[in-house]
């Protein structure tokens, strides 16, 4: 193909012409491809059964647990929890401000639960009295009424306490089979303590429950930490707090004791996310370092 000089003058004048909307074309490419190298997450806790998971996006994100929605702060942090027995396969899903779309998929380590085995048990013991049942039945519903609450509390985000520090007496996890029959697993850390002894707040709150004598649990006092996250406290002698009542990290708001269906004085610790009964040793520095100190 001949091209003439007046032909060459024409194209360079229209490459000159196209010039500048490619610079601007590829800046633009440029741009989107540095916000999308630098979206991100970060993931704290262990990603394992029982575990709380907090963490952290570009605020603006939309996040999705499993295909569920998941709330975000402004700040963009979240939390979220797998269960005793959740699936070893999990997914979440981030819709960036930007439009980017992130599938990110989680692996969850299987934990081995302790299960104790005891026969003989009479069968008036296996069958609770009727009024019995329906007094834990009214506190059932008090406690899930508590749990169920979402507030805009941040609190979730903190570096957790242990609210009593001692021997660690029973772990979350644990089952119990009566009979051939199992029992529900313990939900908590058991922390052997006398009664007495003061227990703290292990992250700032809001008391979303305070009962002094419920059947099973004794003294109860739920604290809601934000975005469905709570602490529990059971089988307390003493109560410091009431319902609504704001509260710090490390101030006094129980005394340990025996009440409630236990056989001896002790903290039950329970974290929950919503309706999910988590561990809460994933949340907080390891005791017997904490002992050290």
């Amino acid at each position: 193909m001949f091209t003439t000089s007046r032909d060459q003058a024409h194209m360079t004048g229209n490459l000159m012409t196209l010039l500048p909307k490619m610079v601007t074309l590829l800046a633009g490419l440029t741009l989107l491809f540095t916000v999308n190298a630098g979206a991100q997450i970060q993931l704290m806790g262990k990603m394992e059964q029982g575990a709380l998971i907090r963490a952290t996006v570009e605020p603006g994100t939309q996040v999705y647990l499993n295909g569920k929605t998941l709330k975000v702060t402004p700040e963009g942090a979240f939390v979220f929890g797998f269960s005793r027995k959740a699936e070893l396969k999990q997914e979440l899903k981030l819709v960036y401000p930007d439009g980017l779309t992130q599938i990110k998929p989680l692996s969850i380590k299987a934990k081995e639960y302790k299960i104790d085995r005891v026969n003989g048990i009479s069968k008036k013991i296996m069958k609770p009295d009727p009024k019995a049942q329906e007094r834990s039945a009214k506190d059932s519903r008090q406690v899930k009424a508590a749990r169920s609450q979402f507030s805009e509390l941040k609190s979730f985000t903190q570096d957790f306490i242990w609210p009593l520090t001692g021997r660690i007496s029973g772990v979350y996890g644990s089952q119990r089979v009566y009979n051939g029959k199992p029992g529900n697993p313990h939900y908590g850390v058991d922390v052997a303590a006398k009664t007495g002894t003061v227990v703290v707040a292990p992250a700032d709150g809001v008391i979303s429950l305070s009962v002094a004598d419920m059947f099973y649990s004794g003294g109860t006092i739920i604290l809601d930490h934000g975005y469905g996250v709570s602490s529990s406290f059971l089988h307390l002698s003493k109560l410091y707090v009431e319902d609504g009542e704001v509260i710090k990290q490390g101030q006094a708001i129980a005394e340990v004791g025996a009440t409630g269906r236990v056989t001896g004085p002790h903290l039950d610790w329970r974290v929950n996310w919503y309706q999910m009964r988590l561990d809460p040793v994933t949340i907080v520095p390891n005791m017997a370092e904490v002992l050290k100190q």
